[in-house]
């Protein structure tokens, strides 16, 4: 068992569990999936980078993302249909887990000038959204053989159906938030 989740069960479910009167073990929020997103952009046209960004992604994930594909012809932004528009993977389990911890341990804190993530990432159901301008925050990114940068966007999906309960498990989670 992934150690963060081990600490959700030990420590942050029955915390949460206290904190907001929940009568059944069941009701007590807890994260869903993660969801991985980097979108091309510029490297659209060239396959070779495109690789390049699935291995990125597979590499910090630990699981193979899929292409996102666009689904009409876009003459305004340069787009054609079924042309790769993004780079997507959804993160469940021991994965999630995994990949949580590596985030709020390591990678954030490489992150230059880090003060902590905003609490306003919440979208009003208990989601959390986060961006990264550069995948070398994370270890298995080595900067010397990179070529392209790319940003990425993580979502920590849960099952909270509000803000305030979601906010307080990734707080006990030890999620850098700003003061």
């Amino acid at each position: 068992m992934e150690r963060l989740q081990e600490q959700y069960n030990k420590v942050i479910a029955p915390a949460l569990k206290t904190k907001f009167g929940y009568k059944n073990a069941m009701q007590v929020p807890k994260i869903l999936k993660v969801v991985f997103n980097v979108g091309v952009g510029k490297v659209k046209d060239d396959k070779k980078k495109v690789d390049e960004f699935v291995e990125d992604v597979k590499k910090i994930t630990g699981q193979a993302p899929v292409k996102t594909r666009a689904r009409k012809s876009i003459a305004g932004f340069k787009v054609r249909e079924n042309q790769v528009v993004g780079i997507s993977c959804t993160l469940r389990g021991y994965r999630m887990y995994s990949f949580l911890d590596k985030l709020i341990n390591v990678a954030l804190p490489r992150v230059r000038d880090f003060q902590g993530v905003t609490p306003n990432g919440f979208d009003g159901r208990g989601n959390y959204h986060l961006g990264l301008k550069e995948q070398l925050v994370f270890p298995e990114i080595s900067s010397e053989s990179l070529e392209n940068v790319f940003g990425l966007e993580i979502s920590i999906v849960t099952n909270a159906h509000k803000d305030e309960p979601a906010r307080e498990m990734l707080r006990l989670m030890n999620f850098p938030f700003k003061k």
